[in-house]
């Protein structure tokens, strides 16, 4: 047999092994006393001298290979190293299942909540994390001495420029209002900071979801309207809503919201009004001409409600045990 041949089947042969018993007795069916290399070797005496030097290269080059080969197949199995040869994976067979992220329960709260706004003709707005004083308090009907601009209710970044971190997104709507002519209707998402102790109900950097409509003619019915069809899709029940009286500097009346989810319990949820005419006027706009209605609501309290969640701090810890859940 020409030993061209003999490695090739060698080889052939060595990769179907996956055992050391197996691998042992390849070894003695080549190498043994009688083994093929052997026999060739012994072959080579009845050569004649410049044949025999020519055969006798190529099966000690052939001899080394294969050695080597078998030393590597041998260490491999030694180490428990699981070997297969290429033709035996089942290229049918399903992979490995790779997990998947999941978004952050806020931001699916954010995504469900724009897209009915948007359903109903309402344009996303965006505004600034960092404001200044004038579009934060200002232009929003506060007064110079209000509480609110203490430093124990907001993070200053600067004193004395009178920057800092918005308390709400209520400033996007005198932004919006100064850029665009009513009427309008805007929902603005954005996260607020606010200097307060943190608890199960209270944060310092939290999600709100405001909201502003401005015509010649809307009205509290409207806003009702708007917020029952809102709430109604948003969790998927039927909604009765109520408004008390309440007070923000920048709305006029001002009213508080409470929700009845069902047969449930109600549940105080939003802030809302009509815009005050001071706000009209800080944008630009005649309050004589226009007026409308504004609400803010945190996304926190609504994926509290929605997902049944009892401390907002969970939002916030990164635990996968939590997230994995929505």
């Amino acid at each position: 047999m020409k030993i061209s041949k003999l490695k090739k089947e060698a080889e052939k042969e060595l990769q179907k092994i996956f055992n050391l018993k197996d691998l042992n007795a390849w070894h003695k069916k080549y190498f043994g006393k009688k083994g093929e290399v052997s026999l060739i070797f012994s072959s080579l005496k009845e050569m004649k001298e410049k044949e025999r030097k020519k055969k006798g290269e190529e099966v000690n080059f052939a001899k080394k290979e294969l050695k080597e080969l078998f030393l590597k197949k041998k260490r491999g199995l030694a180490k428990g190293t699981k070997v297969s040869a290429p033709e035996t994976i089942d290229v049918t067979r399903p992979g490995k299942k790779v997990e998947r992220g999941h978004l952050h329960p806020l931001t699916l709260i954010q995504r469900e909540a724009l897209h009915i706004f948007e359903s109903m003709g309402f344009e996303v707005a965006l505004g600034p994390e960092i404001e200044t004083e004038w579009y934060n308090f200002d232009a929003l009907n506060f007064k110079k001495n209000h509480p609110a601009r203490d430093v124990h209710d907001t993070f200053w970044i600067d004193s004395k420029k009178r920057i800092l971190l918005r308390t709400h997104t209520s400033p996007v709507q005198v932004r919006f209002m100064e850029k665009h002519n009513p009427p309008l209707k805007i929902v603005i998402p954005g996260r607020v900071f606010r200097n307060e102790a943190t608890d199960s109900s209270h944060e310092a950097d939290f999600w709100q979801l405001e909201g502003l409509m401005v015509s010649k003619e809307v009205s509290c019915s409207n806003f009702k309207a708007i917020i029952e069809t809102f709430l109604e899709r948003f969790f998927r029940k039927d909604v009765e809503i109520r408004l008390r009286p309440g007070y923000f500097p920048f709305t006029e009346p001002s009213f508080e919201i409470d929700a009845k989810l069902g047969k449930a319990k109600w549940l105080e949820l939003m802030g809302a009004g009509m815009v005050h005419p001071n706000v009209f006027k800080a944008s630009g706009l005649n309050p004589e001409d226009w007026q409308g209605f504004a609400f803010g609501v945190g996304l926190d309290r609504l994926a509290m409600i929605k997902y049944k969640i009892k401390d907002m701090r969970l939002f916030r810890q990164n635990d996968l045990r939590f997230l994995k859940q929505f």
